[in-house]
């Protein structure tokens, strides 16, 4: 298959979620909020949500997003997606141009490997950071691959820290330590730490210290000291050593990485823990991939803070170790086989499993012909492969069987968006309590239990009033809307007993009621 058409399947089957999805409700929605306060605040550097500091995130991905703002008026998802997309395209032929240069025989097989791993995939049309960063540390990498074989010295000399820069710049200190703890492992592997300064002198230096002068200089005139302090102390050694958020035990990424390389997990560790148990990683670029891998992972382990996501710019060079290493062991192989035929069997259970859980009161919503669809698309896909493999004996079309029914389905799925709505993100809900509020002239908007709903000012246009339930059992309280989940008016007799007469509406898992 010829590349470009790849490169365009893989755009059109997430087309319909970039453009149809609504933003969920935990990260994009609070980032829309940002960019809202930032623009109406005229701040740049520093940034707030709902008036308190946000200094998690350094201005690069909400430049963006505030130029997107600006020229469209509005939020727009396409815009927000393509954020995410273009970096993610970036890094694709970025990983398929460097493994080229091994062996052009793998290159169908990284694409579409690649564009189907599910935190990548996932990752690639979500409204966040992380595959900015990804990028800018991929392009980095590969500029001190190239300075390492001696190519273009004075161009990739400038190109290796101006990219660690904008990885810092895109997602905070990952960015620079990344590229710095993979850098290093090789040299020291390699027995040429005594190269150090050619990769990490005075010139690197220079460029990064530079780009952080300018960039804490304009935080500090922005939002002073207390600002500053909370960038470089609060949100980096804080995180790390006795993380304040998303705090795991050293052992979170050897559990996590199984689900975050599916549907290739048994495949590509099987792939780099076979290649090092019988020493098949041997040229150069095998070595630079797994040091990479290794030592983020290490890395990432060894910091307090740990979510899945942040092992994302590990995924580029897995795959990319597997797609080298696979014809080392001479497919069809049987422990290979089985890796790919595992997902296959799971992938039958597709359909199946949807027709049950669309049977749920929970998941109701899945009970739709596009979702059903989707799910037979993938059991089918299971079927073909375990024909190929077994069948036919072909291990590469089991591969790329998998990879093609992976993007069929998710673009048949992807046009269900309009209805999974209401259930994945706010947009429906606000939009009827708009709707009623100017219908029965209500001031204010109530919200009771749910998480994180001070960002619905971004579709309410004004700030919501978080209540407790003592407020609801108080009467009377006319002219007002409260929004609030389903479950907690069945499961609760008080708030049920107050809210039984009132005019109610359910929007997804949650619901409306007018005083």
């Amino acid at each position: 298959m010829n590349q470009k058409n790849i490169y365009l399947l893989w755009f059109v089957a997430l087309l319909p979620i970039m453009i149809l999805r609504d933003f969920t409700p935990n990260n994009e929605l609070r980032y829309l909020s940002i960019v809202d306060e930032a623009l109406r605040n005229g701040n740049i550097f520093t940034f707030t949500n709902q008036g308190e500091i946000y200094a998690d995130k350094p201005p690069l991905h909400f430049w963006l997003m505030m130029i997107g703002k600006l020229i469209l008026g509005e939020h727009r998802m396409w815009y927000y997606s393509l954020l995410s997309f273009i970096p993610a395209l970036v890094i694709v032929t970025t990983m398929t141009k460097w493994i080229r240069r091994e062996n052009s025989n793998n290159e169908t097989t990284t694409l579409l490997m690649l564009m189907t791993t599910g935190l990548f995939t996932g990752v690639a049309i979500f409204v966040r950071m992380d595959m900015l960063m990804n990028m800018f540390i991929v392009l980095s990498l590969y500029s001190f691959y190239r300075m390492y074989h001696g190519e273009n010295l004075k161009r990739n000399s400038f190109l290796f820290p101006l990219y660690v820069f904008l990885a810092l710049f895109s997602k905070g200190p990952l960015g620079l330590l990344i590229p710095f703890v993979s850098t290093v492992t090789f040299l020291i592997y390699k027995k040429k730490l005594s190269d150090f300064t050619r990769y990490w002198g005075w010139k690197s230096l220079l460029i990064i210290v530079s780009g952080c002068i300018v960039w804490f200089t304009g935080v500090y005139l922005e939002g002073g000291n207390e600002y500053l302090n909370n960038l470089l102390i609060h949100q980096t050694v804080d995180r790390g050593i006795n993380s304040f958020h998303h705090k795991e035990p050293f052992y979170y990424y050897a559990i996590s990485v199984w689900y975050s390389l599916a549907p290739w997990s048994l495949l590509s560790i099987g792939l780099m823990i076979a290649g090092l148990l019988k020493k098949r990683i041997n040229s150069t670029l095998e070595q630079f991939f797994t040091a990479i891998i290794l030592s983020t992972l290490v890395l990432l382990s060894l910091i307090s803070s740990k979510l899945a996501i942040y092992a994302l710019p590990v995924i580029p060079f897995l795959i990319g170790l597997s797609a080298l290493l696979l014809k080392k062991f001479n497919p069809p192989n049987r422990w290979i086989n089985l890796s790919l035929a595992i997902p296959a069997f799971i992938l039958l259970a597709a359909l199946p499993a949807v027709i049950y859980l669309a049977g749920t009161e929970e998941m109701r919503y899945l009970a739709t012909p596009l979702v059903y669809a989707a799910a037979g698309v993938l059991s089918v896909t299971g079927l073909l492969m375990l024909y190929y493999l077994y069948g036919k004996r072909d291990t590469f079309r089991s591969i790329h069987t998998l990879a093609l029914g992976f993007l069929l389905a998710v673009f048949v799925a992807g046009w269900s968006m309009p209805r999974l709505n209401s259930y994945l993100g706010w947009n429906n809900l606000c939009a009827k309590a708009k709707e009623l509020s100017e219908e029965h002239r209500i001031a204010d908007y109530w919200v009771y239990h749910i998480s994180r709903a001070e960002n619905m000012d971004v579709y309410l246009g004004k700030d919501i009033i978080k209540v407790e339930k003592e407020d609801i059992l108080k009467q009377p309280h006319e002219n007002r809307l409260l929004m609030l989940r389903t479950k907690d008016t069945k499961n609760d007799p008080e708030i049920l007993a107050v809210l039984q007469n009132r005019e109610q509406y359910q929007i997804g898992n949650y619901t409306i009621v007018v005083f």
